[in-house]
């Protein structure tokens, strides 16, 4: 199972989670993704999605903001969509997009479990020259964050 594979199973297991996917902002390829239905297509969902953080970098710089971006948070009526940039990766542009269950999902429980993803992820990533994190090295059958919400 590869880190993207383990990552991804992490966070599907978030309280909640109804579809997540990693998605390369500059070219909108998800590079794995998991969960979505026919009502909500997450191959058309997640690429879409490269064009809010695009904009929204574009308005940063424009801006002269010396800010970086944490998460963006879309409110619907029955839904939270989480996009969070994965920092640190150098010329690397990723994020994870993260569709939760409003009457399912601890907002604020959800935002921290993505963080602490996103720094096993970087921390296990090749690329990030870090040793590998306790995620790289757990087994298919591990869990990072328990499936019935305990933590």
């Amino acid at each position: 199972m590869t880190n993207i594979d383990q990552t991804l199973d992490m966070a599907a297991n978030i309280k909640g989670a109804f579809a997540v996917a990693l998605v390369d902002y500059e070219s909108g390829m998800t590079l794995g993704s998991r969960g979505g239905s026919a009502e909500f297509d997450l191959d058309v969902a997640a690429p879409g999605n490269s064009d809010v953080v695009r904009s929204k970098l574009e308005v940063i710089q424009k801006l002269g903001l010396r800010e970086s971006i944490e998460d963006i948070l879309i409110t619907l009526d029955t839904q939270y969509h989480l996009i969070r940039l994965i920092s640190g990766l150098p010329g690397e542009k990723l994020f994870f997009y993260l569709v939760l269950n409003r009457a399912q999902a601890n907002l604020a429980m959800a935002r921290r479990d993505l963080r602490v993803i996103e720094q096993e992820f970087y921390m296990a990533h090749p690329a990030a020259g870090g040793r590998p994190g306790p995620m790289a090295q757990a087994g298919s059958e591990g869990q990072f964050f328990p499936a019935n919400g305990q933590r």
